[in-house]
């Protein structure tokens, strides 16, 4: 944990503060995870959500069956062919998650220093006096006085659509609660969520495995997003799973940090992870408001030094509504960026919010501007001294492009990767420029038919701060013995030029392997 993260050293002049900002191809080189449904599952939706800068697509199963996820990702794929946007797909799991079954829909109106109780009987109506749930084990997890929340689905932390509740006596497995504010519960399904206590409940449910078995396979998902990982032990678990099922061996696997246990064991579940995601709706539940920064500024901290991205929810939820955020809610976002996010993840924003687009393009242009004074230099000597000596091979190559794409003010770095493995580590040094990782796909085969990998390394980097992929064509190997990839640099060259990022004299570094030796250069170009 160190300090003096937030500013350059220079002091910042507040003249240049006003000045507009610059439209860029890149809007910001922090990412946007855009969870589609009801507001956002149309064709121009879903293509407006791609120009203002989402480069990722959550698909939710807490609610919606298959086939409603599949009619939007379709869309989605026709929209990524109009704008000519790549983006990624993630599968967010269920998990370990309690809810309260609202068959009949409708409203539930709760008052303060009433007594509600909550019943694993699933067919029983819900009621103002009775919550029917979809776990028979909370009476034996939970004591006198102990805290319960209910809330709709996305918890929006509006005390009139949840609702605290406080353990009053447990009797067989129903549990009685006196209700500690008055709320209007309303639709089909909500979330519940006991504060500190452990629930015992599989994280990857049987329901889970059927999603990922049949619509995760099909689509290819790109990332899982684990639901309640509360032990390394579950993201071993997701991932020997994954590997049964064919391309899914390839998909990466985010451990969603949402209560106390998972905190408890965040050091191993970041080894075990490809990334994480710090659910902070419910963090904000578990842990006392005054420890949620600490928290968060912590576990950033433990993912950058990993090299592994790292996520952040529930920022802007009042533009659910409004088409402003909150000033709270602002620099939020800017101090997410400053404490090292890789992406910003919108939920109920844009999932049934009025302004999806406009929420991606706000948090878009906070995050750019909080970029412009993210201290760079700090950062790297921190980084560089976390990972200490001797440095490995790739780490040493990844960390000297960074410095001399700094040190000759290179508009870009261009880096040759078929695994993505090195684009990632130059991204985990936060160069000020956008590296463009050119993914050079690999023939493989499973002795049945030959394929190309590349795809997924490709779609998986747009989850990292900084990172822009771009796929090559496959008669380029990255490892040349010849004059050095000419025809696939030009290809990126020419990419970076119609997207505004590379203009003529400019400088840029190119990362790529000779044989066995990799190499850094540095080019200018003529014209």
């Amino acid at each position: 944990m160190h300090s003096n993260h937030l500013l350059l050293e220079e002091p910042i002049r507040m003249a240049s503060i006003l000045e507009p900002s610059k439209a860029n191809f890149f809007p910001a080189m922090t990412k946007i995870v855009g969870t589609l449904g009801p507001r956002s599952r149309s064709v121009d939706v879903i293509s407006g959500c791609l120009k203002a800068g989402m480069s990722v697509a959550r698909f939710d199963f807490s609610w919606g069956d298959s086939q409603y996820h599949q009619e939007t990702l379709d869309n989605l794929r026709s929209a990524v062919k109009s704008t000519k946007k790549l983006c990624a797909v993630m599968l967010d799991t269920v998990g370990a998650e309690m809810q309260v079954v609202n068959k009949s829909e409708k409203a539930i109106s709760l008052q303060q220093d009433d007594n509600v109780i909550l019943t694993p009987n699933e067919g029983q109506e819900a009621s103002s006096q009775v919550l029917p749930i979809n776990f028979d084990g909370l009476a034996k997890a939970v004591k006198k006085g102990d805290t319960i929340f209910v809330g709709q689905y996305l918890f929006t932390g509006s005390e009139t659509t949840s609702v605290w509740l406080e353990v009053d006596n447990v009797d067989g497995n129903d549990v009685d609660c006196k209700i500690k504010n008055s709320a209007t519960l309303a639709g089909a399904l909500f979330t519940l969520h006991a504060s500190q206590i452990h629930i015992d409940l599989p994280t990857l449910t049987e329901k889970d495995k059927e999603n990922i078995s049949t619509w995760g396979v099909a689509n290819k998902i790109d990332f899982l997003s684990l639901s309640y990982t509360r032990h390394a032990q579950d993201v071993r678990e997701a991932r020997e799973y994954l590997s049964k099922l064919g391309d899914l061996s390839q998909t990466q696997i985010f451990a969603k940090i949402e209560n106390v246990e998972g905190l408890t064991h965040f050091d191993e579940i970041l080894q075990e992870a490809d990334g994480i995601i710090l659910s902070r709706g419910n963090l904000g539940i578990d842990l006392p408001p005054e420890k949620v920064f600490l928290f968060q500024k912590a576990a950033l901290y433990k993912c950058n030094m990993a090299g592994k991205p790292a996520v952040l929810t529930r920022v802007v939820d009042s533009m659910t509504d409004n088409l402003r955020p909150t000033r709270a809610e602002a620099t939020d976002v800017a101090n997410a960026v400053l404490d090292g996010s890789d992406a910003i993840l919108l939920g109920a924003e844009t999932l049934r919010g009025l302004y999806p687009v406009e929420t991606i393009s706000i948090v878009g242009k906070i995050c750019a501007e909080a970029e412009k004074v993210f201290n760079q230099d700090l950062y790297f000597k921190k980084t560089v001294k976390y990972v200490g000596e001797p440095m490995s091979h790739l780490e040493s190559i990844a960390s000297s492009a960074v410095r001399a794409a700094i040190k000759v003010k290179a508009s870009v770095i261009i880096c040759f990767t078929s695994s993505g493995r090195a684009a990632r580590l130059i991204a985990k040094y936060r160069p000020t420029m956008p590296v463009l990782s050119v993914v050079i796909p690999r023939l493989k085969t499973n002795q049945l038919r030959w394929s190309f990998s590349g795809a997924f390394e490709a779609r998986q980097s747009l989850i990292v701060r900084g990172l822009f992929p771009m796929l090559a064509d496959p008669r380029h190997p990255a490892e040349s013995t010849s004059a050095t990839n000419e025809s696939v640099l030009k290809v990126a060259l020419d990419h970076g030029k119609a997207s505004g990022v590379i203009k003529s004299h400019d400088r840029v570094v190119i990362c790529q392997k000779v044989g066995d030796a990799s190499v850094v250069k540095i080019i200018e170009l003529e014209d």
